[in-house]
C-alpha cells in the first residue's frame, strides 16, 4: 500500500459510517467492482430514462448547457 493511500484510509476511518461507505464504493468502482454501487428502486428509474434518452440521441444543446452553467455560477 502506498503512503498516500494509507494516509487516506486513516482519514477515512475518522469519518461517519455513511461517508466511509461512500469512499469504499468509489474505491471499489475504480477497481472494476461492478457491484460497488447499489441503486434503490427509486434511483434506478431515472438512470433507465437517461439511458433511453441517450440511445435516442436526446441530449442537451450547447445553449442549454451554457444556461445551466451560468445559473450555477460556472
Amino acid at each position: 500500500m502506498t503512503e498516500l493511500l494509507d494516509r487516506a484510509l486513516a482519514v477515512a476511518r475518522t469519518l461517519p459510517p455513511d461517508a466511509q461507505d461512500d469512499i469504499a464504493r468509489i474505491v471499489l468502482a475504480f477497481s472494476g467492482d461492478d457491484e460497488a454501487v447499489v441503486l434503490s428502486e427509486d434511483e434506478k428509474a431515472p438512470v433507465e430514462r437517461s439511458k433511453q434518452a441517450a440511445a435516442a440521441g436526446d441530449f442537451a444543446t450547447d445553449d442549454e448547457v451554457e444556461r445551466l452553467w451560468r445559473r450555477h455560477g460556472l
